[in-house]
């Protein structure tokens, strides 16, 4: 992996066994007080190019259920934010009941990067009880959703279009923080990951 930034390189899991042990402690329990942390410009690129991620949520029985998703990352916040239709609640569900989610950006497809690395995102979600019924809540939300998806800003602005899916932009947001980050260089899973120092 290009080594241009000054931030903390990932370092790979078996560097870091105290860090991993901390991190995999205090995945049950919830965010925890963080101090920051620095991503590498490939990283960040990932995070803001790629067109969605696979986020995965843990159904009752604790088994692991995957969507795509088109994902926001705030990096004042250092959080992602992620939403779903009213009529399509279940990750939001299962999100509010076990807090524990994953992303991963392993498709480069349409983001313009070369080589990008895979990244997965461990971390802890927040789905507020509020529900969103206008796109102006979340603007830079809805505009990577139109740049990424022009058609559907079109569709959208035509109330005769519009309302018969009204209920596709009532909302539940879904906010995560990362609590470990592991990167695979080139997207190469078959060499072991790095991971991101100073993550949760």
């Amino acid at each position: 992996m290009n080594r241009r930034s000054s931030a903390p390189a990932p370092r790979r899991p078996e560097e870091g066994s105290t860090m991993l042990r901390r991190s995999e402690e205090g995945s049950h329990d919830g965010p925890a007080p963080r101090e920051g942390f620095a991503l590498s410009p490939e990283v960040e690129q990932v995070f803001t190019d790629f067109r969605t991620c696979e986020f995965s949520t843990l159904a009752r029985d604790g088994t692991p259920i995957t969507w795509p998703l088109i994902t926001l990352w705030q990096p004042e916040e250092q959080r992602f934010v992620l939403t779903t239709s009213i009529g399509l609640p279940n990750k939001a569900f299962n999100a509010r009941r076990d807090g524990r989610v994953s992303l991963l950006f392993s498709d480069p497809t349409a983001s313009g990067l070369q080589d990008p690395p895979a990244v997965l995102v461990q971390g802890y979600a927040e789905v507020p009880e509020e529900i969103h019924t206008s796109p102006n809540d979340l603007g830079e939300y809805w505009k990577r959703i139109w740049r990424i998806q022009p058609a559907g800003k079109t569709y959208g602005s035509n109330v005769l279009t519009r309302s018969p899916m009204d209920w596709y932009y009532m909302r539940l947001y879904i906010y995560v923080r990362p609590r470990r980050i592991l990167v695979w260089p080139d997207g190469d899973f078959a060499k072991p990951p790095m991971e991101v120092d100073h993550v949760g």
